[in-house]
């Protein structure tokens, strides 16, 4: 446990900002539980602006808060390395006062965890000693295109986009098999379990559509590349439907086919092969359509090469 021994001010960032106070402390206090949460606001040990506030009082922005002196959940002091925050800074692809795009690398965590001391958004925020959140994610073993945003604004603006279907984002894949050079939809609802994303019945609606580009057909193997554009965003979706499709991606070490994969690798394909390629979308800040393009990583394009 982390003893506060004296009281703290937090001013509440544009992250923070429609939050309901009991919601805000339990962020900030992590580790502690709800109904003492619940004591320090009635009993007006938490100040906001030097006056009491209700549990539910919506925060706003540069609002003061009081927190007083307790216990919580002990945090390791996040540091990223410097080679880490140059590899951040050489991966921006499009940046402005609301919002980034990385062309985040294969293997890269999004958010740190058991196996991971500090993902991006960590290193993001340490490095711009300001507030960044997620606008949509990505598999660790995915790399390409990558939204950010620094405002809150700019995050529902964008989430708005995506729940409407008004953000496109296209991905490269390899494929096994061949794939006859058509559009091909994939309609079928996906459900997350504790281990894996499945096709079933009670999942939800997921749309993904896969248009073949090239087609490799050798004596050991046979495979497409597919550029695949989604619909809507559930875990694992394009790697889900590949599969559901008898499409798997290769290298894929969830829902990829075995002896695929080891043809693959003998070849020198050592990653999963997916690549969100681009996404175009209005931008918030600007309010004109703009489209950001994330080159194939080169490992990549001299593995094609090669077929």
């Amino acid at each position: 446990m982390t003893i506060h021994v004296t009281a703290r001010l937090v001013t509440v960032d544009e992250f923070s900002i429609g939050q309901r106070l009991d919601n805000y402390l339990l962020k900030q206090l992590k580790g502690v539980p709800k109904s003492h949460i619940y004591r320090i606001i009635r009993k007006g040990e938490v100040r906001v602006n030097k006056g009491r506030k209700k549990a539910e009082y919506k925060l706003q922005l540069e609002d003061i808060v009081r927190i007083p002196p307790i216990k919580t959940a002990s945090e390791k002091a996040i540091k990223p390395s410097d080679n880490l925050i140059d590899l951040l800074n050489q991966s921006i692809l499009y940046e402005d006062n609301g919002m980034m795009i990385l062309n985040k690398h294969h293997g890269m965590a999004v958010h740190g965890g058991s196996n991971v001391s500090v993902g991006l958004v960590e290193a993001l925020k340490t490095k711009y000693k300001q507030p960044i959140e997620l606008v949509h994610r990505l598999d660790r073993s995915t790399s390409g295109c990558l939204i950010l945003a620094k405002k809150r604004s700019v995050l529902k603006a964008l989430h708005e986009q995506l729940v409407h279907h008004q953000m496109e984002k296209r991905y490269i894949a390899l494929v096994k098999n061949s794939w006859s050079k058509k559009r091909h939809t994939v309609d079928a609802p996906i459900y997350q379990n504790s281990r894996y994303s499945v096709i079933d019945a009670k999942g939800k609606q997921a749309v993904s559509h896969f248009h073949p580009l090239k087609n490799f057909q050798k004596d050991d193997f046979s495979a497409s590349l597919v550029e695949v554009v989604i619909e809507t965003g559930r875990t694992h979706q394009i790697r889900v439907h590949a599969k559901y499709a008898d499409h798997p991606i290769a290298q894929d070490d969830k829902y990829g086919d075995h002896l695929f994969d080891k043809v693959m690798k003998e070849k020198g394909l050592n990653r999963l092969f997916l690549h969100a390629k681009s996404v175009t979308f209005t931008n918030p800040t600007t309010n004109e359509i703009q489209k950001v393009v994330a080159p194939l990583p080169i490992e990549l394009e001299n593995f094609l090469n090669k077929l």
